[in-house]
């Protein structure tokens, strides 16, 4: 495969031609379509503007392809169902370009950019599912027996990035329908997570307790839910922000954004809110930024990488930081933050964050109100623990280190 068009597929009846991606050598250029340079979006403003003629991709320190294309990518479990599937069809995956994974991901990705001609066009669509097949048909494919589960799991799963198992469903009330394409009427998209084999059991109850305990301090996030099996499982559940009923949306990751690996940490939240100040032009986006930022640290959430902070395109073009995500108690790379605060990543601190906000333009008083608002309510940690019924020992573990992140955060007095 030589060449990709690229469209924002906005609904199913609004569809817009972005351009054409081309493959020589491994080498990767984009082209974008000359109608849409006529009133062009910024989809990529700092690695890939709307300029007129061939545009080469030379990052490859970065990867083999432009950001905004990698943000279509799966990685984790998705790249391991991508694989298999290759795999199933005599295609050994160090072979395939990054061509053919975007024909493979087609009209299926996350956001709202699709490829085409895409790979496959069958759809499972409008089959009620259950859970907890489902994450024993998972846990199947992380050991090897992939025969019979694999085709509805590629349908159902391959679209995420992470490295748990997950899957898109639509939800209605208790009914629960193959999320991968459009859904019928009153149906809503939704992601839910399954376990890793280095998870504990808990694992799903606890990111619900964060995420009431985000919207307790003031955070932006989708809804959510746990998801109980009758065989007494609970996975952890969230709406998807990239779709409203059919309708999709544009959006890019931090990372993706300005090319930096999330898999080596090197970047400070400094970049977070520089980027955000400069992509939204707001200052309550700046603010919100740094409220999720004061959240991980307090939370003791330390897989805070680039990719999971995304910004959102809205019908003018406009830019937004988008709801907060994958926020989970979580140790991090080496026990320190993916991104250092101010340039320290085991104990980020009052002084620490003091600091980045006056260098981010963040007024003093401003930062105060938004540490005490996010202290206060990661101090009820139990409350919402009780409420997910997380465990007595997961429970207990988190309140140690919430305590710890709590003593270095509080202002002087407190």
């Amino acid at each position: 495969m030589n060449s990709l068009d690229v469209r924002l597929q906005f609904s199913p009846e609004e569809s817009r031609p972005v351009g054409k991606l081309l493959e020589k050598n491994r080498q990767v250029f984009f082209e974008y379509d000359a109608d849409f340079l006529n009133s062009p979006l910024q989809l990529s403003p700092f690695k890939l503007p709307p300029n007129p003629g061939l545009q080469e991709h030379k990052d490859l320190s970065f990867g083999p392809v432009f950001g905004l294309f990698d943000d279509s990518m799966p990685d984790g479990w998705g790249l391991l169902l991508m694989d298999r599937h290759f795999r199933s069809n005599g295609v050994s995956p160090e072979s395939v370009s990054v061509l053919q994974r975007l024909s493979y991901m087609g009209t299926h990705s996350m956001g709202a950019l699709t490829y085409h001609p895409p790979e496959d066009e069958n759809e499972i669509s409008g089959e009620l599912l259950y859970l907890h097949d489902m994450a024993s048909e998972s846990y199947m494919v992380m050991s090897g027996d992939v025969q019979d589960v694999l085709p509805e799991l590629l349908r159902a799963g391959g679209s995420p990035g992470g490295a748990r198992p997950k899957v898109l469903i639509g939800v209605k009330e208790n009914s629960i329908i193959s999320g991968e394409s459009d859904l019928p009427d009153g149906y809503g998209h939704w992601l839910v997570k399954f376990f890793s084999k280095e998870d504990c059991r808990d694992e799903g109850r606890v990111e619900y307790a964060y995420s009431l305990m985000a919207k307790s301090a003031g955070i932006e996030m989708p809804q959510t839910r746990i998801f109980e099996t009758k065989e007494g499982e609970a996975f952890f559940g969230v709406e998807r922000f990239d779709r409203l009923k059919n309708r999709r949306f544009h959006i890019h990751t931090l990372g993706n954004m300005i090319h930096s690996n999330f898999r080596i940490p090197s970047c400070d939240y400094e970049m977070l809110l520089r980027v955000t100040r400069i992509l939204t032009k707001n200052q309550e986006e700046i603010l919100a930024a740094f409220r999720i930022m004061v959240f991980n640290i307090l939370a003791h959430n330390r897989d805070d990488h680039v990719k999971n902070f995304s910004y959102i395109m809205d019908d003018d073009g406009l830019w937004h930081l988008a709801p907060a995500y994958d926020l989970t108690f979580s140790f991090g790379p080496g026990g320190e933050h993916s991104m250092t605060v101010a340039g320290e990543g085991r104990s980020p601190g009052w002084k620490q964050i003091l600091n980045l906000a006056e260098g981010s333009g963040i007024d003093g008083k401003n930062a105060k109100e938004v540490i005490d608002e996010v202290l206060d309510s990661v101090a009820t940690w139990k409350k919402f623990a009780d409420e997910a019924e997380v465990g007595k020992k997961r429970c207990k573990i988190v309140e140690e280190q919430i305590q710890g992140a709590m003593k270095r955060v509080a202002p002087p007095g407190r």
